[in-house]
Parts: structure tokens; C-alpha cells; sequence
């Protein structure tokens, strides 16, 4: 790939990046104090900064900008290695317990990255770069006095950084339980692997400019690759332990918020106890998927007098042969509760021998599997023409009850 093209490669990561630190700014604002909030807070902001300033239109812009050729350099090289202190804080963080130690680590982490970030800027200062470098600076420069300390300072400080996080979590990540936090520390060490990779590029290449040797092309076509996908690896192995859990709960909402919409609409006939709330369709999801539940469950209340259980126990039986234990629960439950709609809309009771009415836990407990069963009126009908002690007014005229069909 030309080098001037790789500039298209990291707008994806830094899009995830910019989005990640949106919304994580409620977060950030409400639990400032929180050390994992503040630690991921500074992880994305200094990984997507490293991500802008390193393009090569946006390292040109720098220098510009600035007036000074080559300014780009430190200053990317900063942001750089504060991700790595930001990355070694957050991991000290995940793995220590609140404590003086922990909080001496922390210390320690930035003032050698401070140092190292204060050492840049005094070599780039005594360097002389007069001719600007968007694409080869680290070869182009790697045997001019001071500006090869400063290269040399930047990669010793990344790999510091990789080997030391990667060492952590080798040894951290057999005790870990936890899946998403798991998947975030594999994140991490594909990421670390990849910076490493790029640091052993970086130094070929340098080394073979101080032996006299043109491999130009490992800095500028190999190294470059490596730093994007360990970068991206290395974001996302901080960011899936703290979204991880919230998109799941999102997605398991979202999923039992339509999965109880065909249970939610066949038992609106039912009148509610009470007037229900108007939630909108922009209210929160987890407050209207409760406002769902609780509808269906006032439907089922007053759906009690008119259940028949002996119904579901025939539709159970009936298919629990054939299509085994969970078919059988949402089916019957599927039956039951129709025949019990089409009671409460008739006004007939079944007969409760002065027994309280109730919808067990053969109803309640899977309300969500018959909802599904529910969405498939076609199936519910078989079934109630199989069933003989279906009420009349239930079950569909036939000439001749037949027995459903396996796909029934």
C-alpha cells in the first residue's frame, strides 16, 4: 500500500474511539471520582488523540500550523506515551484492590512516563530537523544526534509499556472469571503482540540506517499496519469490559421487549386494573419493557377466573411426545391462554370449587416462549383442533379432529 493511501485506515478506530468517549461522557461527569470511570476515561482520550494526530494530512497540518518542521513528532510521540501511562494505570486499576500499594504503582506509572514525556521535548528541542518528514521521519532522521535519542526514547517507552502490560495480564488473566472482562485482556494481549511486532519494525529499520542500510520500507509499509490494528486491539480490549455488560443487558432487553409484543397485544382486550401510564416510544427501554411486563402481568390477574390448567395439560401431553418439554410449555401455554381470552371476552368462569383463581407458574414462568407461540396463531389452531375437551367456542370447526402435524 502506497503511504500517502494509509491515511483511509484510520478513520474506522478513531470514529469507535470519538463514539466511545460520547458516551462515556454522562459517565465520566457523574463518577469522576471512580477510578475505573476516570482511568477508561483517559485510555480513549489519549488512544483516539494518537489516532488524529498521526495521519500523515493531520501530521502535516501540525507542523503548519505550528511553524516549526517536525513538531508533529514530539508531539504525537507524547500522546503516545501517555496512552501508555494511561494503559498501565487502567490496568493496575482492573487488577489491584484499592490500596496504598496501588496507589503508589499509579504513581510511579505516570512520573516515568511524565520523565520520559519531558525527556522527549528537551532531544526534540536540541535536535536539528530542518527538513520536514511526514512519512520516513524515524529512518530519515535515525542518525541525526539527539533526534536518535528522541526515536529511540519513544520506542523504549512503548515497549516498556507492551511488555510490562502484557507480562501483568499473563499472569492475571488464569484467575480471571469474568466473560467480558476475560475477552478484554485477550483484546489486550493480540494488541500488545501487534505493538511489538511494530517496535521490532521500527528497530530493524533504524538499525539498518546506522549500519548503512536501506530497509525504508519496513518503517513506512510494515510498522504502520501493526500500530493500527495494536491500537484498535488494544482500545477495544479496555473498552468491552465496561460496555460489554451494559450492551448485553441492552440486547436481552431489547430482545424480551418484542419477544412479549404478540402476548402484550392478545391480552390488551383485557381492561387494566387501572389507566396505564403513557410511555413513549423515546422513553428508556428498560422502562418500557417494565411497563410491558406489567401490563401482561394485570392481564393475567384478571385472566385467573377464566384459566382452565386441565386445558394446558392436554395441550402439553399432547405435543410433549412429539416435539419434547419446551415446544410443549409454550404451546400449551399458548392454548390456554386464548381459550382463557376467549372466557374473559364471553364472561364464563371456570368452575373454581371456591379455590382461589390463579395462573401458575406453568404460565408465568414462560411467558416469553409463549408469546413466541403465540406469534404463530396457525399452530395454536392445530393444536386446539386436536384437543376434544377444548371449549366449543374455542376450538375450530372441523369435520373430523386430526392430530397436528410434527410441525404443529
Amino acid at each position: 500500500m502506497n503511504p500517502s493511501d494509509t491515511h483511509l485506515l484510520y478513520l474506522p478506530p478513531t470514529a469507535l474511539l470519538i463514539a466511545g468517549l460520547a458516551l462515556k461522557i454522562p459517565a465520566i461527569i457523574r463518577s469522576w471520582k471512580d477510578p475505573n470511570t476516570r482511568a477508561t476515561w483517559f485510555v480513549l482520550l489519549f488512544a483516539a488523540a494518537v489516532f488524529i494526530s498521526v495521519t500523515p494530512a493531520n501530521i502535516h497540518r501540525i507542523n503548519t500550523l505550528t511553524g516549526v518542521p517536525n513538531f508533529a513528532a514530539p508531539w504525537a510521540y507524547t500522546l503516545i506515551n501517555a496512552f501508555c501511562g494511561a494503559c498501565l494505570t487502567m490496568i493496575i486499576t482492573w487488577r489491584e484492590e484499592p490500596s496504598p500499594c496501588r496507589t503508589r504503582l499509579i504513581a510511579w506509572a505516570w512520573t516515568g512516563y511524565a520523565t520520559v514525556i519531558a525527556a522527549l521535548w528537551i532531544t526534540f528541542l536540541m535536535a536539528d530537523v530542518p527538513d520536514e518528514r511526514v512519512y520516513d521521519l524515524d529512518t530519515h532522521y535515525a542518525t541525526t544526534p539527539w533526534m536518535r535519542e528522541h526515536i529511540v526514547l519513544y520506542l523504549l517507552g512503548y515497549l516498556t509499556s507492551t511488555v510490562v502490560s502484557a507480562w501483568m495480564i499473563w499472569t492475571w488473566i488464569p484467575h480471571v472469571r469474568g466473560r467480558w472482562l476475560k475477552a478484554g485482556l485477550i483484546c489486550l494481549q493480540a494488541g500488545y503482540a501487534m505493538g511489538v511486532a511494530f517496535v521490532a519494525a521500527k528497530a530493524l529499520a533504524i538499525g539498518a540506517r546506522w549500519a548503512g542500510t536501506d530497509w525504508d520500507s519496513l518503517n513506512t509499509q510494515v510498522a504502520p499496519p501493526f500500530a493500527l490494528l495494536g491500537g484498535t486491539l488494544v482500545a477495544a480490549g479496555f473498552i468491552l469490559p465496561v460496555a460489554g455488560p451494559f450492551l448485553q443487558k441492552w440486547a436481552g432487553e431489547q430482545i424480551l421487549y418484542w419477544t412479549l409484543l404478540p402476548l402484550a397485544r392478545a391480552i390488551r382486550r383485557v381492561a387494566p386494573s387501572s389507566a396505564r401510564a403513557k410511555v413513549g416510544r423515546l422513553a428508556p427501554l428498560d422502562l418500557r419493557l417494565m411497563q410491558r411486563q406489567q401490563h401482561i402481568e394485570d392481564g393475567l390477574l384478571r385472566l385467573a377466573p377464566y384459566y382452565d390448567k386441565s386445558l394446558y395439560q392436554q395441550a402439553y401431553r399432547a405435543v410433549a411426545d412429539q416435539q419434547g418439554d419446551k415446544a410443549a410449555r409454550s404451546l400449551a401455554g399458548a392454548v390456554a391462554l386464548r381459550a382463557a381470552l376467549d372466557a374473559y371476552g364471553r364472561q364464563r368462569p371456570q368452575d373454581d370449587d371456591g379455590a382461589p383463581a390463579h395462573i401458575g407458574e406453568e404460565i408465568t414462568d414462560h411467558l416469553a416462549p409463549i408469546s413466541r407461540a403465540m406469534a404463530r396463531p396457525r399452530r395454536v389452531e392445530l393444536l386446539l383442533r386436536y384437543l376434544p375437551q377444548a371449549p366449543c367456542h374455542v376450538r375450530p370447526s372441523v369435520t373430523a379432529p386430526r392430530k397436528p402435524s410434527a410441525d404443529a
